[in-house]
């Protein structure tokens, strides 16, 4: 809500910035480099804080919250996977320790990994070797999208989390992200505009202000 924020004083890269996002439903952010869509991701996980204005979660300004509150019920995917040395099974984990098996499992379903697990050779017990190299790209994300979704967020965050994948990964991992949708918001920050198409809502920032929003359909219609 009315939201202004920059990293040097006199410089800011959000003006005035007003954006609702709803509570379910896949929600896309693009726009040109520099409109400040990481800025809104950042703001939105507290990493920074506006300089003017307020961001809100059901009403309620984040800086009135319980941090942990918030990140407990919030998963994040960056453009950048970093697994970590240990076994598959121990990296989804990561994302809620002392998960069970049951729900680690569950949690890669969703991510639509399950299956390739099962055929590496020691299955969930595969350790990870020099942060994922004897996995795919895709299968390195859809290890992440696994660990974000063992949370069971309420809000998933996407950061470029498809961009450095190949089209028909990135297509696959993108269906599978707006099977998620129906249950949770899903905040993806992109430049990848066929892809951003296929959300519920597509946010355009231009010069740190929302200049449009609506659906694929509606930002056509408009020209």
């Amino acid at each position: 809500r009315d939201v202004t924020f920059g990293y040097r004083p006199g410089a800011p890269v959000l003006e005035h910035l007003d954006l609702s996002i709803p509570a379910t439903g896949y929600t896309s952010i693009v726009g040109a480099s520099g409109s400040g869509k990481s800025t809104v991701l950042q703001l939105l996980l507290r990493f920074e804080d506006p300089s003017g204005g307020a961001v809100l979660y059901d009403g309620e300004d984040i800086r009135e919250a319980d941090y942990g509150s918030l990140l407990k019920q919030a998963g994040i995917v960056f453009q950048d996977t970093i697994l970590f040395e240990g076994t598959i099974r121990d990296n989804i984990a990561i994302g809620k320790p002392g998960a069970t098996d049951g729900e680690i499992e569950k949690a890669a379903r969703a991510a639509g990994i399950h299956e390739a697990i099962l055929r590496l050779p020691d299955g969930y017990e595969t350790a990870v070797q020099h942060q994922g190299d004897n996995l795919s790209g895709g299968q390195r994300q859809r290890v992440a999208l696994a660990r974000a979704l063992v949370r069971e967020p309420r809000i998933l965050f996407l950061d470029e989390a498809t961009s450095a994948l190949d089209p028909d990964t990135e297509r696959a991992v993108n269906e599978t992200v707006r099977s998620l949708a129906s249950e949770r918001a899903v905040v993806s920050v992109t430049h990848r505009l066929a892809y951003a198409a296929q959300s519920d809502r597509i946010v355009v920032l231009d010069g740190g202000r929302v200049a449009e929003s609506g659906s694929h359909r509606e930002l056509m219609a408009r020209g």
